[in-house]
């Protein structure tokens, strides 16, 4: 199979993560449970994750490294801290419904900075326009899950100090693939998955908490400290992780960290940044292609839509899926980027790609797009 999903979830991973999870469940526990060598191990697997992390993305306490289930669920713990029942949030115009479900069940008032794709002047003018006092949060994911596009997040964290509004980043598509420095953006909260460019298990993911910053729990249960209190702890990590913890998958995710900060962030995003240009510009020279991006990709990820010639996606989409080449197709959980960019009809069919792409897998992509093509004309 050629895998061009990566979007969605790195299928292939370093050899040393499957084993990572094999061996803790051979041999851990669950920390803070008992002081037996295998909590204690779990304990020191789960220390050890969350320096890694920490010093990926400098930040300067583990403590504030959260685990959860995915970023749906670290997105779900931000925005149900940060934001009231009925309170205001503005967010990019290129949110997944991880992001606007949660508001719509808070029944939160939502400006949305709805601007055109890659025109970065433009999303500033409409966040400066649209954070006014009394906006309880702002949201927005780093790189656009369907387009790959790069938003202004620098200069976005910097808007939202100065007016003394907290900044939630999804970096569902950026966390190990461009470079981030927490200690500089200062948000008041950063999810992830841990399944996608960290190169972690499915079920992990990571809420990264700012200092100070004021934390609702979704769940409560045991944590293994302060038992007698019928309270959430109110220090982190243990306010926002009740209940036994994913231990093999946190051994998992600890190995696959590890592995993107030997390769270097730099080096994985400018060997997917190469593939992603590759496509375009290929796709470029079908008749009848839209491809989404601009030329050189640089203010784009390894994330690229396009549309074919009069075609229906989904079509395609399973078409390519029948000659072993893994593409997703339709709106990818993310109507309100399609709405923006005016995709909301159709979806799009979406490649992706890791560090474990090659250019030969996009170039039989490409080889078996224009077969398909062929075939849909003679049909």
């Amino acid at each position: 199979m050629i895998y061009l999903d990566s979007a969605a979830t790195t299928f292939q991973k370093p050899p040393s993560v499957s084993a990572a999870v094999r061996e803790a469940m051979r041999r851990m526990t669950t920390p803070g449970r008992g002081a037996y060598p295998e909590a204690l191990q779990a304990a020191e697997t789960a220390l050890a994750c969350r320096e890694e992390i920490a010093a990926l993305f400098h930040v300067a306490r583990p403590e504030n490294v959260v685990f959860t289930l995915n970023a749906t669920h670290a997105l779900n713990l931000a925005i149900k801290s940060a934001v009231p029942k009925g309170g205001r949030a503005v967010i990019s115009g290129y949110e997944h419904n991880a992001v606007t479900r949660p508001l719509n069940a808070l029944q939160a008032e939502v400006h949305v900075a709805d601007t055109p794709l890659f025109q970065e002047a433009a999303a500033m003018a409409a966040f400066d326009r649209l954070i006014t006092p009394g906006t309880s949060a702002v949201i927005c994911n780093h790189v656009s899950n369907v387009f790959g596009y790069i938003q202004p997040v620098a200069w976005l964290a910097e808007l939202c100090r100065k007016r003394n509004v907290p900044l939630i980043l999804d970096l569902s598509q950026s966390a190990g693939v461009i470079e981030l420095d927490l200690s500089k953006l200062r948000p008041a909260f950063a999810a992830m998955p841990g399944h996608k460019g960290l190169y972690g298990p499915q079920g992990t993911g990571v809420l990264i908490c700012g200092e100070g910053v004021e934390t609702t729990p979704l769940l409560e249960g045991g944590t293994g400290t302060m038992s007698v209190s019928q309270q959430m702890p109110d220090f982190l990590p243990e306010r926002l992780e009740s209940g036994t913890p994913n231990i093999p998958g946190i051994a998992g995710l600890l190995e696959g960290v590890r592995f993107v900060r030997r390769n270097g962030v730099e080096n994985i995003c400018g060997a997917e940044r190469r593939l992603t240009m590759l496509a375009a510009d290929e796709l470029r020279e079908i008749p009848g292609v839209r491809v989404f991006a601009r030329p050189g990709c640089g203010d784009q990820s390894a994330v690229l839509s396009f549309l074919p010639p009069a075609g229906d996606v989904e079509r395609l989409g399973d078409a390519l899926g029948a000659r072993g080449i893994a593409v997703r197709a339709g709106l990818h959980c993310a109507p309100l980027a399609h709405r923006t960019a005016g995709t909301l009809r159709t979806g799009t069919v979406r490649v992706s790609f890791s560090a474990f792409n090659t250019a030969e897998e996009v170039r039989r992509f490409l080889t078996a797009f224009k077969e398909i093509l062929r075939d849909f004309h003679a049909s």
